[in-house]
């Protein structure tokens, strides 16, 4: 298959085949051809007759685009498609101030194009015989192209060529061989455990459509129920699989009893359930997924659903915080689960955003992290504070009074004097 010098190949097969051919012709002989930009054209020969094809685009070919190559990637194999490349060519034709014999040189190399629309392999390989050109499945065809007065208008703009009559052709397709390597696996020699093929169920595979928080909230936090939505959830052997890019593998929960086909639930441990739970867990956005696992059966997952998993503030010191000479004013803040290596961290105090930078290493498994942030230019007041860790904020709220009214948590607050 070709290489990166298909491009010239056919720019060179191009030529040579005009020259052939004008110079065949009665009273053109002595015709050059040339492949010079429009502006250069005549400066590098500058009397007598010439014929200059300029190649002035390349577009890739939508029809190739994402085609294997026969006999270089077989069924189940996997490799990279072909560079597919249409090429565009101006003709343009020059005499010494006679415009009736360039329009003579003009209309020959229309007319050779016209009879010979395909570059055969000779061709290619006379021309440019490294490039390989001519041994690819497709062969390179040569047809007109319609092109609007104002197109080919700002193509000799460019230029700043005396604009010239010339004719637009395409060329194609141009296949230019990917360099990577193929990969191919060996050949199949038993599907499943004792060749047995592929195991079939009749009974409807379980479907996420939803992951519920408790309601407001927009995350859950340790020691929250999560609500799972969605179909055929009643089937046996269901967990439900929670998935976070620093978790060291995904962490799979039991459904609580008394679930529906419609409905489960599932609930996040806190300290008080798992001790280790500060250390297990990671605040930040997760993908809810159910396993099935039925006995002698390989296990299979349904589809994910995101939500988040917010970091619950578990102390703030001082309640009572004095700014500094500078207007600064210094705040530790306690927080599970424990922040990992590599989160992104920010306090959140009113409406200003702190970027945490320094994320210390927590005191054991059991321990949360304990955050030292500094507060810049402080302005005298109350604040809710709330820590975002990957895009998940802590939950200043809470319920109080009868009937039950949301309100901003006092616990989670700070006051600068």
């Amino acid at each position: 298959m070709s290489t990166s010098l298909a491009i010239a190949a056919v720019t060179i097969a191009l030529r040579n085949l005009l020259f052939k051919e004008v110079n065949a012709e009665p009273g053109l002989a002595g015709t050059l051809v040339s492949t010079q930009p429009p502006d250069r054209a005549r400066v590098t020969n500058n009397t007598g007759n010439l014929i200059n094809i300029f190649l002035y685009q390349t577009v890739p070919n939508a029809a190739w685009r994402n085609m294997d190559l026969q006999g270089v990637v077989k069924p189940g194999e996997t490799g990279q498609p072909p560079l597919a490349l249409n090429l565009h060519y101006l003709i343009t034709a020059y005499t010494d101030n006679d415009d009736e014999k360039s329009h003579r040189l003009l209309g020959k190399a229309m007319s050779t194009f016209h009879d010979h629309p395909v570059l055969d392999s000779v061709e290619i390989k006379d021309a440019l015989a490294d490039s390989l050109l001519q041994d690819q499945v497709e062969r390179v065809r040569v047809v007109p192209e319609s092109v609007s007065i104002e197109d080919i208008s700002k193509l000799w703009a460019t230029f700043s060529a005396p604009y010239r009559i010339s004719a637009a052709y395409q060329a194609s397709v141009v296949l230019i061989e990917s360099t990577r390597a193929v990969k191919a696996p060996l050949p199949v020699l038993k599907r499943g455990p004792a060749d047995q093929g592929a195991i079939a169920l009749a009974s409807p595979s379980p479907t996420l459509t939803g992951v519920r928080p408790p309601a407001p909230q927009p995350g859950a936090q340790p020691g929250d129920i999560l609500s799972i939505i969605g179909q055929n959830l009643d089937s046996d052997g269901l967990t439900v699989r929670l998935t976070n890019p620093y978790l060291v593998a995904p962490i799979e929960l039991l459904p609580a009893p008394g679930g529906t086909a419609e409905a489960i639930s599932v609930k996040i441990p806190d300290a008080a359930d798992d001790p280790l739970s500060p250390s297990k867990w990671a605040a930040g956005m997760y993908t809810a997924a159910g396993v099935v696992h039925k006995a002698g059966l390989p296990s299979w997952t349904t589809n994910e659903i995101p939500f988040a998993l917010s970091p619950r503030l578990v102390g703030i010191s001082p309640g009572t915080a004095p700014r500094d000479i500078s207007g600064n004013v210094a705040l530790t803040l306690t927080c599970i689960p424990q922040i990992r290596p590599g989160q992104r961290v920010a306090l959140l105090i009113g409406d200003r955003q702190i970027a945490v930078t320094t994320i210390p290493a927590p005191a054991g498994p059991t321990a949360p992290t304990v955050l030292a942030v500094t507060v810049p230019d402080a302005v005298p007041g109350t604040y809710v504070l709330r820590l975002r860790v990957d895009g998940a904020d802590s939950l200043p709220i809470i319920r109080t009074g009868t009937p039950p009214t949301l309100a901003f948590d006092p616990n989670q607050e700070v006051i600068i004097i």
